[in-house]
């Protein structure tokens, strides 16, 4: 006679024994109901489950937006499958054809929401176990080829915000940086610049 065992709340929890199957066949498949039953998340499609993960989110709202941006990749292609269907093979499809911009980000959040529903909903990963998602390389570019360019472009563009061009070059601060800074950001005496925060969508928020 054959019987399952089963654990759902990690290695320490109980591990109930069922027998009487005159088959291993009817052992998992009696198994596979059991756990459908007490994982009834399983049956979730891929669209409810970001939208949950979403409404949950402490995070400011364009962080939550691009989120949803990011996501709504991959809901127009899995939105409907169900969590337990989903399969990375499949998954690696998608990245594929996902344009090299947004490729990895978009793999990321897919990989963030799945990973919140494992142990929970689903056993493994799918978009982590098998699928790879390298970073982008970004190719090094040169607009400019010495200051005397860059002092031409400041003075075409005048008095204010000439001097903010120059300055942004020669720290590597980011556009978002570089407006929300304030005169008691920049040490004179020590040569140093802190950024403390950044303008997103017209609002300032803390770095």
């Amino acid at each position: 006679m054959w019987a399952y065992r089963y654990r759902v709340d990690g290695s320490r929890s109980k591990r109930p024994q069922v027998g009487g199957f005159a088959t291993c066949a009817q052992a998992e498949r009696a198994l596979r109901r059991e756990l459908e039953r007490l994982r009834p998340g399983r049956q979730m499609t891929l669209a409810e489950l970001v939208e949950g993960y979403l409404q949950v989110q402490q995070a400011a709202p364009a962080t939550i937006e691009k989120l949803r941006w990011l996501l709504a990749k991959a809901t127009v292609v899995f939105g409907e499958v169900r969590l337990g269907d989903l399969r990375a093979d499949e998954i690696c499809g998608w990245r594929r054809a996902l344009p090299e911009g947004h490729r990895f980000e978009a793999t990321q959040a897919l990989r963030q929401v799945l990973n919140a529903a494992v142990w929970q909903l689903l056993d493994v990963n799918p978009a982590r176990c098998g699928v790879a998602n390298p970073l982008r390389r970004f190719p090094e570019k040169r607009p400019f080829e010495s200051w005397d360019e860059l002092r031409a472009v400041a003075a075409q563009l005048g008095p204010v915000t000439g001097p903010m061009v120059l300055f942004e070059a020669a720290t590597g601060l980011r556009p978002a940086e570089l407006v929300a800074l304030e005169l008691r950001d920049v040490d004179r005496a020590g040569g140093v610049v802190y950024v403390r925060r950044q303008l997103v969508r017209g609002q300032i928020k803390q770095t």
